[in-house]
């Protein structure tokens, strides 16, 4: 595996940082200075953060207990127990909040000192936000379908500063069938380990079109073990769709109450369930995009 990666972008305005599993695209905005040292500071702590997950990765990938937080030695491991220790009546472990916590931990490098109007780190399509007092943002979401509305705008008034998107046809594991469940919460830890259950929700046990495998037959060291998980999605009939939409929207709901999450929106087979104010607007085929895909 090569070291970190660190380049721009065509645009010339967003960073493209690699380094194994992490890809990440981070943007600034304000003064031009304070952008400059926001970057230097960003890809300086890069060198060096998929290397302390490793040094952490067996306890990571065992089940966080609900009234036993551990103890680990990075800090990014630690947002990721922190992220998942409220979820933990079930099960979950921190990799559930990888995504999520290596995006906060980068936009903490970022704004570390600094005076940026705006900023992202979006983490494969788990973001991590800065918005400055009366700034906003607009992102797309991914996974809706069917021409469904596919943009959110996040106020700084909004609280949110966490964006993430889990399903069965993402790049993790799900045990669920929804195509896409964005959250938005208050880090980008926090929307990843409720995005990951939510969606595990989203489901039809026994349902003969839905194809599932052991995890450990896909990945040998996946966290979720022998756990099936999701590998074919056939047609479902409109009333499974619906009951599959609200069994996780019953969740969803559940985790607003409770507030761990701002908002929650689930889709499946072109309909959708919406928790809590996630305003959906379509798509204006001439607006670019702030923020890549949800």
């Amino acid at each position: 595996m090569e070291g970190p990666q660190a380049h721009w972008l065509q645009d010339g305005k967003r960073l493209h940082l690699n380094h194994g599993p992490i890809d990440l695209i981070v943007e600034a905005f304000g003064e031009a200075s304070e952008c400059r040292a926001a970057y230097e500071q960003t890809v300086a702590r890069f060198q060096t953060i998929l290397m302390e997950l490793v040094e952490e990765l067996p306890e990571l990938r065992l089940p966080a207990f609900f009234l036993a937080p551990r103890t680990f030695a990075g800090p990014t491991a630690r947002r990721m127990e922190a992220a998942v220790m409220p979820l933990a009546e079930c099960f979950i472990t921190p990799m559930a909040a990888v995504a999520g916590s290596v995006a906060d931990e980068m936009l903490a490098a970022l704004l570390a000192g600094r005076r940026l109007e705006r900023a992202y780190v979006n983490n494969g399509g788990d973001s991590a936000l800065h918005l400055g007092n009366g700034r906003s943002i607009g992102l797309a979401v991914a996974g809706t379908g069917n021409g469904m509305a596919d943009r959110i705008m996040i106020r700084a008034e909004d609280g949110v500063r966490g964006v993430a998107t889990s399903g069965w046809r993402g790049r993790s594991f799900s045990l669920g069938i929804a195509d896409a469940v964005t959250v938005l919460a208050k880090t980008g830890a926090e929307a990843d380990a409720a995005a990951t259950l939510i969606a595990n929700a989203v489901d039809l046990p026994g349902n003969p079109a839905i194809s599932r495998i052991p995890a450990c037959d896909l990945s040998p060291d996946s966290d979720l073990g022998e756990r099936l998980v999701t590998q074919g999605v056939g047609t479902l009939a409109s009333g499974d769709v619906a009951r599959a939409l609200d069994n996780g929207l019953a969740v969803a709901e559940d985790f607003r109450r409770r507030g761990l999450i701002a908002a929650a929106a689930l889709f499946l087979g072109g309909e959708a369930r919406i928790s809590g104010s996630v305003a959906l607007a379509a798509p204006d085929k001439h607006e670019p995009k702030e923020v890549a895909d949800a």
